[in-house]
């Protein structure tokens, strides 16, 4: 019986029917068994601030960490806002590294997708987010990159990927379950 490693799936955009969401569905639906995707909510973590964390952490960052860090890896799937990371996203990967030396990231497999309407396929971003991956002591999928411009063109009125896009995608997670097995400690 072959291993299948969870992936909790962090998407940057909180927007229910945002490009990104649907770039995770559709990233789900085509990994191989050897992966199980998760979505992990992320709207409703308070902002991180140290003195909460003192009187108790609220249930949501609870939430938030025991999902991280419950998993085998992790995939970031984001938009790139004023040519960074959204604050939702920001603040989670916050939430998630505290309190210092309990990271729920630390050496989780990871990869980063961008998505944008923009023609660069939100590249700050995705750059972004791979800085923090560095801090986190995660390892971060180098090859393919995947910056996803042109999003509202991705999806028909149904909401099926479309065919130039979809081989891509498909590459890209291949290469993660690879590299998933590959960096992840059994």
């Amino acid at each position: 019986m072959s291993q299948v490693y969870s992936v909790a799936v962090v998407v940057g955009s909180l927007r229910k029917d945002s490009y990104n969401r649907k770039v995770a569905r559709a990233l789900s639906e085509l990994a191989s068994s050897s992966l199980a995707l998760k979505i992990v909510e992320i709207g409703d973590l308070p902002l991180y601030n140290e003195d909460v964390e003192a009187s108790g952490a609220p249930e949501p960052w609870q939430r938030l960490r025991k999902e991280i860090g419950g998993s085998d890896a992790v995939l970031f799937v984001t938009p790139e806002y004023n040519r960074s990371v959204p604050g939702c996203l920001k603040n989670a990967i916050d939430v998630g590294s505290r309190p210092y030396g309990q990271s729920a990231w630390a050496g989780k497999p990871t990869a980063v997708v961008s998505v944008s309407p923009g023609a660069i396929g939100g590249f700050g971003a995705n750059h972004a987010v791979r800085q923090s991956l560095v801090f986190l002591d995660m390892p971060c999928m180098q090859m393919p990159e995947a910056y996803i411009g042109g999003a509202a063109s991705l999806f028909d009125e149904a909401g099926k990927l479309n065919d130039k896009t979809r081989p891509f995608l498909q590459t890209f997670i291949d290469k993660f379950a690879a590299w998933v097995k590959l960096n992840r400690a059994v």
